[in-house]
């Protein structure tokens, strides 16, 4: 017979992944309100490697999907609550600096300071990866494609900024 007093491993993860799906929503939907594709944005030289409009929507649900199961992950397996702390600050850095870069290209409308600052994003998925990987080795697989999506949309973005500056 098992003990009733002692969570389930459903429930125990229920909490960390609500509150991280909750996170994720609202930094997809800040984000999302930031971007516009519009005239502007479709009158940009782009790569020809740049993906079709409508392969980002099905990627960053992917991408925030797997960050929601990261930070679960990292919450759940966090040896201490100081590291715990470490790893929602961690997070909120990362969702800040992706809401970001949306700002800065979309609604500012200068790729080259959004180029500047998704160093810093790729910077903050690369820390992320080692911080929390150190004690929960799967979240470096759950934020792999992350670094992979940011290091490609760096590339996208670098190549914006050479074929159609200058930006005022």
């Amino acid at each position: 017979m098992s003990d009733s007093s002692a969570p389930s491993p459903v429930g125990r993860r229920g909490l960390p992944l609500l509150c991280g799906a909750a996170c994720a929503l609202l930094v997809a939907a800040i984000g999302g309100s930031l971007t516009d594709i519009g005239p502007w944005y479709q009158g940009l030289a782009k790569p020809a490697f740049q993906p079709p409009d409508w392969a980002f929507g099905p990627a960053w649900t992917l991408i925030f999907a797997l960050c929601v199961l990261a930070g679960a992950e990292a919450w759940m397996r966090a040896p201490s609550l100081q590291v715990r702390t470490l790893v929602v600050a961690l997070f909120a850095l990362n969702a800040a600096l992706n809401i970001g870069w949306s700002l800065l290209f979309f609604r500012m409308r200068r790729p080259d300071w959004a180029l500047y600052e998704v160093g810093m994003l790729w910077l903050s998925v690369l820390v992320l990866i080692t911080v929390c990987g150190r004690f929960a080795p799967r979240v470096r697989w759950y934020l792999l494609p992350y670094l992979v999506w940011v290091s490609f949309a760096t590339a996208v973005n670098a190549v914006v900024v050479r074929l159609n500056a200058p930006f005022a």
